[in-house]
């Protein structure tokens, strides 16, 4: 056979034919290394190369475990490893990019706009067989993506996901490589893209050996709520991040990334390089979309490259109005919030430079980026999982006031995101859970309830004593969803189905028409669609009822509204056509 093609990702195994591998290392404090392998027992040195560097090329092929050995010192596995046989610590194994055989090759995607994204966690599931499962039922209910919280090889069998430390590795406790291929081109033939959650601005705190032979790849100048921020100004370690995110979008055929936490990145200009690679290796005619985490509000990265960002400004916005909750990052927005709410629905961020309650300014001006910059939710994982007992919002609220604010998730231009078992009123918590031992589960356990101190229901430590250990094995059984549909389901798929054909169509081009406080816990929200129609939402939190006209024609109502007043706690959505509005 032929040698392959070697793309320009020079970390970890690359298998450049069915019997050959190339193995490069970057070890720049590292004297010698060879690299081990378990099944023969032998050890081969690698050669030391410019910049750090040590590669061999070697007859190896797919399913071969090894780890390499740092100057006879210390044995550790690939920190580019494409799967582990094991655990963290364990050996990796060689895996062959093209021994699966995809059957939707032909896939290009779905356009941006087009997205309706269920974020859902692989373990919680069952693993990529368990969630492939669910598929046939998500494309029915009108979902269009789902998001896989992320898979980095991390340290135990459960986990979030947030502590990975062999970001190339799908975790080996969910299936092997192959099955997750199978699993994303499973959703293709549904019609389902696949978005997966990557984690660049850390390493978890058991089972990252880079500082024994990479100190280079860190930086004690700046810090980050895990330790010492990640050197994004060596190329080596930008290259390491971006070639995986290329591997995810290439290999897997992955349809976007979710980009973790951006605003602990201590080097803007690396999402930039991020960016423009994707743009430049994907091919242009697939839809690939980029999504941002980041608490800085930088719409500025929203016109370079990413698609849109998560708002939880506006998810803050709607959980204080629906439950009255103002502990912790509540608070900053306890003060004029139906202002807020308003000003979400036009300009997308509230925090715009605006002061929070610590004195700083947050955010940029986002009011002339579209609607769906925007990613909208009622509750995610960190939503649901950050409470200290893991309530979900149908158990902290009215139902009537929760599907009024659903209505307006599911039928407003931004992109709507929902988690996992919103749509049946799961009533299981989705709790946070990790796999650790020793001292390190002592300190995740206490610093896990130790965060809940500003929150008045935990203030007094003695209480905060009952929140679950997240070690605890019956932790995360606790947090396994059960997804058998129920009385709320028709009501999703009714306004999945009125997103579809109404609105989706007409998303590209769409602008904010502006949104006006009607009083306290109510506004009315107009944007102006592609097509010219005028789409307006009308949206009551509150006990009073106001008098407010529809504009045009009724899509859609909670009980008790007409054409003229707008109910306690009720949505009501209006479409005019081109022409037939102010």
């Amino acid at each position: 056979m032929p040698l392959r093609t070697l793309e320009a990702r020079p970390h970890g195994a690359i298998m450049l034919d069915a019997e050959h591998t190339r193995f490069a290392l970057w070890a720049p404090d590292a004297l010698y290394v060879s690299v081990e392998f378990e099944e023969e027992g032998k050890s081969v040195a690698m050669l030391s190369q410019a910049d750090g560097w040590f590669v061999v090329q070697l007859r190896c092929p797919a399913g071969t475990r090894y780890r390499y050995n740092i100057d006879g010192e210390r044995e550790v596995p690939d920190p580019a490893s494409r799967a582990q046989a094991t655990d963290v610590h364990g050996c990796s194994v060689v895996v062959d990019p093209l021994a699966y055989h995809w059957r939707h090759s032909a896939w290009r995607g779905r356009p941006w706009h087009e997205a309706v994204i269920y974020e859902l966690h692989v373990g919680a599931l069952g693993g990529y067989a368990e969630v492939e499962r669910q598929l046939p039922r998500l494309a029915e209910l009108g979902i269009t993506a789902i998001e896989l919280m992320p898979l980095a090889q991390f340290p135990g069998e459960r986990n979030w996901g947030y502590d990975g430390v062999l970001p190339y590795a799908p975790h080996a406790s969910y299936g092997a490589p192959e099955q997750l291929k199978q699993l994303i081109d499973s959703a293709h033939h549904h019609g389902l893209a696949v978005i997966l959650d990557v984690v660049y601005n850390h390493f978890g705190p058991d089972g990252n050996y880079l500082g024994q032979y990479a100190k280079g790849f860190f930086r004690e100048d700046t810090h980050t709520p895990w330790g010492a921020g990640i050197d994004f100004r060596r190329r080596q370690v930008r290259d390491f991040f971006i070639d995986n995110a290329l591997m995810w979008l290439l290999d897997y055929r992955f349809d976007g990334l979710r980009l973790d936490a951006v605003h602990a990145i201590n080097d803007p200009d690396f999402l930039q390089a991020l960016a423009q690679r994707v743009r430049q290796q994907v091919d242009p005619g697939r839809h690939t979309w980029l999504v941002l985490e980041n608490e800085f509000n930088q719409a500025s990265l929203l016109e370079q490259g990413f698609d849109a960002q998560w708002n939880d400004d506006g998810h803050n916005a709607l959980h204080v109005l629906l439950t009255g909750e103002t502990d912790a990052y509540y608070a900053d927005f306890a003060q004029d919030l139906t202002g807020k709410l308003a000003r979400c629905l036009s300009e997308g961020f509230i925090y715009q430079g605006h002061t929070t309650r610590h004195g700083r300014e947050r955010g940029e001006p986002s009011g002339h980026l579209p609607p769906s910059a925007f990613v909208l939710f009622l509750q995610n994982h960190d939503q649901i999982g950050n409470r200290a007992l893991g309530e979900r919002l149908h158990q902290l609220c009215s139902p009537e006031a929760l599907k009024a604010a659903t209505t307006l998730l599911l039928l407003s231009p931004m992109i709507p995101l929902m988690f996992m078992g919103d749509e049946v009123n799961a009533e299981e918590p989705f709790l946070f859970f990790t796999d650790h031992h020793g001292e390190l589960a002592e300190a995740v356990r206490e610093g896990r309830r130790n965060e809940f101190a500003e929150f008045a229901a935990f203030a007094d430590p003695e209480r905060r004593k009952h929140i679950p250990d997240p070690n605890a094995l019956a932790t995360f059984r606790r947090s396994v969803p059960s997804l058998a549909e129920c009385g709320n389901t028709p009501f999703y798929r009714q306004l999945l189905s009125l997103r579809h054909q109404h609105i989706v169509p007409h998303l590209p081009g769409s602008e904010t028409m502006g949104a006006q406080v009607l009083g306290n816990g109510a506004v009315s929200a107009r944007w102006r669609l592609g097509n010219g129609s005028l789409l307006q939402i009308d949206l009551n939190l509150s006990a009073a009822t106001f008098d407010h006209p529809a504009a045009g024609r009724t899509l859609f109502v909670t009980p008790a509204n007409t054409d003229q007043t707008l109910a306690p706690f009720s949505a009501r959505v209006s479409l005019s056509p081109t022409g037939e509005h102010p």
